[in-house]
Formats: C-alpha cells, sequence, structure tokens
C-alpha cells in the first residue's frame, strides 16, 4: 500500500500535501523532532522522533520503499528513498529520480566545500518560496502519488 512521507522540519507544503493525500485516501506520515500540531485526518499520523541531527531522516529512510512517495529537501535522504525504489520530491516539486540523484549529491557536497572555504563567511541564501513553487509541487505529487498507485510496490521504479 502507498504511504506518502512527508519530512516535515520546516516543510512549506503540509497542508498541500495532506489535501492531496486525502483526496487519493493515502496514508501520510508528518515526520519530524517535534511542534507540529495532531492532524484530525485520521488518514495523517505525526511522528515525532528524538532531537538530533538526521533522525526523522533515518526514521523515514528505514520505512520508505517501492510504491511510497516521500517528500524531503535532503538529498542524502532522497538518495536512499530513490535506492530503496521510492519516488521522491522536493518541496518545489522537483523530483529526486535514480537518473540525477548522483549529481544532486555531488552538486550538494560542491556546495557544501565552495561554502567552507568561502573566506569572508558570506552566505547566499535561497530563493524564497513562491506560490509558482506551491503550484509545482502539487502538479508534481499527484503525478508521483497517481504513478505509485498504479505501478505499485512491485513495479515502482528502482
Amino acid at each position: 500500500m502507498t504511504t506518502l512521507y512527508i519530512d516535515a522540519d520546516a516543510c512549506p507544503v503540509k497542508a498541500e500535501a495532506e489535501r492531496v493525500a486525502t483526496r487519493h485516501r493515502l496514508r501520510m506520515v508528518l515526520v519530524s523532532n517535534g511542534g507540529l500540531r495532531p492532524s484530525a485526518n485520521p488518514l495523517v499520523e505525526v511522528v515525532v522522533v528524538p532531537e538530533g541531527p538526521d533522525f526523522a531522516d533515518m526514521w523515514i529512510a528505514e520505512r520508505a520503499g517501492a510504491g511510497d512517495v516521500v517528500v524531503t529537501a535532503d538529498i542524502p535522504l532522497a538518495a536512499k528513498c530513490v535506492t530503496a525504489g521510492a519516488r521522491v520530491l522536493r518541496h518545489n516539486g522537483e523530483a529526486f529520480t535514480p537518473a540525477n540523484i548522483g549529481q544532486q549529491l555531488a552538486m550538494r557536497d560542491l556546495m557544501a566545500d565552495l561554502r567552507a572555504a568561502n573566506p569572508l563567511g558570506m552566505a547566499g541564501g535561497g530563493k524564497p518560496f513562491s506560490k509558482a513553487d506551491r503550484s509545482r509541487f502539487l502538479d508534481a505529487l499527484e503525478r508521483e502519488i497517481r504513478a505509485a498507485l498504479r505501478d505499485g510496490p512491485s513495479r515502482a521504479a528502482p
């Protein structure tokens, strides 16, 4: 059965994901270090993991697999989930796939090295989350859920 996992710490699209999951009658699991209000929706489960680096990521990575959909901005978590056969999206709708995850990991490492080597301590920061990002996310989530339901766990992409 398809489950929608949300790496919920700082996720700007929890409400949108819940609407899509509800429309498809999917179990949705919000995983965070705390601070989330429980949902009245019986399809939504809130999992609070211990505080600390990567506890939420480890929890999701241990459970997500073929036929599931994961929403995260964390590239190492995305890589683990893609390897396990899950479909993975960023909050802006960009998909992590077997074809692009290696490049995404390499770019992440390169950017970390550049930030560490910055002698002036200047940080660039990311662009703000826009309405267009939210719309792209909704379209992409709908596509990925439909594909996961159609393909099921046995035929999901590795």
